[in-house]
């Protein structure tokens, strides 16, 4: 009996699964590839070309108005799709789409006050994570993928492991929060044992390392630092294990505490790595630093913080009405 073709979105799934993608990363490819067909009038994609896609992007640009960077987005699932699922080489199409405008903005920040009286309004988990966040200058991803070997309590380190710019790096760990994180090292360590017991005790790790290290997974130190109060299923293995703290719980207590804290600015989780390089700039640490503390690949991205700085100096500059005063 011959087996059923499989179809096309199973397809992307596990080769976006064979080059160990991410699950966001996957749920993100998938939304757009489907997005593109339907606009498509359900074509399938083998056939459509240079043309069709130019027609979905200058869409996305003129009707929907997404940001540059949600048209990136959608771009690189259709590269995906075309080069690795349907084996199409698009180097020599170039793609004439409409490219969605893009503003230059400046990063909003917080003073030293604000951060203070946001971090003042949280407790337990929570507040650690904010003050690891500022503290490190980490992004969200970053704190919550941290495992209880990547906090150096002998040499003051924090290593941060596959981050956005796929460069590894280390940043200095506050000597405020060590006992902190020592107490909370404490308290994964009890939960793991619990886990255990009850014939849990996996944590998810990528799968080139789980080949290498098959045992890893009930090791201790792999244990995230901010695991979940319960186990959970695995959405793609099914396995029940404890994952780390959820980003939405996370972004949803940092914005409770600064309503709490008045703060009416838009504070979102990546507002404290602003500060922290703002804050490092201020007080005369070099840009080269804080470019390798951040963990940019260029300094001209880090050099953006120059600009915000700049324009807080703006406010010595008094107004003429004050001077009418």
């Amino acid at each position: 009996m011959q087996k059923p073709k499989k179809k096309l979105l199973d397809i992307v799934r596990e080769k976006i699964r064979l080059k160990h993608y991410s699950l966001s990363t996957e749920r993100t490819y998938i939304h757009w590839i489907k997005h593109y067909i339907f606009f498509h009038n359900k074509k399938h994609p083998v056939e459509m070309g240079k043309e069709e896609i130019e027609q979905f992007l200058t869409y996305l640009a003129v009707k929907k108005k997404v940001s540059p960077t949600t048209q990136n987005q959608a771009f690189s699932a259709l590269l995906f799709l075309y080069k690795e699922v349907l084996g199409i080489d698009m180097s020599t199409w170039n793609i004439q789409a409409l490219r969605a405008q893009e503003r230059k903005r400046i990063p909003q920040v917080l003073t030293k006050e604000e951060v203070q009286q946001i971090i003042a309004q949280m407790t337990g988990v929570y507040q650690l994570m904010v003050q690891m966040m500022y503290g490190c200058g980490l992004r969200m991803n970053e704190v919550l993928n941290l495992r209880i070997k990547d906090i150096d309590f002998g040499f003051n380190k924090v290593y941060i492991w596959d981050s956005k710019s796929l460069k590894d790096r280390t940043v200095p760990l506050p000597q405020v929060l060590k006992e902190r994180l020592k107490v909370q090292v404490a308290h994964v360590e009890q939960l793991h044992q619990k886990d255990i017991a009850e014939g849990y005790g996996s944590v998810y790790l990528p799968y080139a390392l789980e080949r290498k290290y098959p045992n890893a997974k009930f090791e201790t130190k792999w244990q995230f630092l901010f695991p979940m109060r319960n186990v959970s299923k695995d959405p793609r293995t099914g396995i029940i294990r404890r994952h780390h703290i959820h980003e939405k719980t996370f972004g949803r207590n940092i914005k409770q505490a600064a309503q709490k804290a008045g703060v009416h600015k838009r504070v979102t989780s990546h507002i404290f790595r602003h500060s922290y390089a703002t804050h490092l700039l201020q007080s005369g640490i070099d840009l080269r630093s804080i470019q390798e503390l951040l963990g940019h690949k260029s300094v001209e991205t880090t050099m953006v913080y120059t600009h915000v700085v700049a324009e807080m100096n703006k406010v010595k500059v008094m107004s003429p009405l004050d001077m009418m005063a």
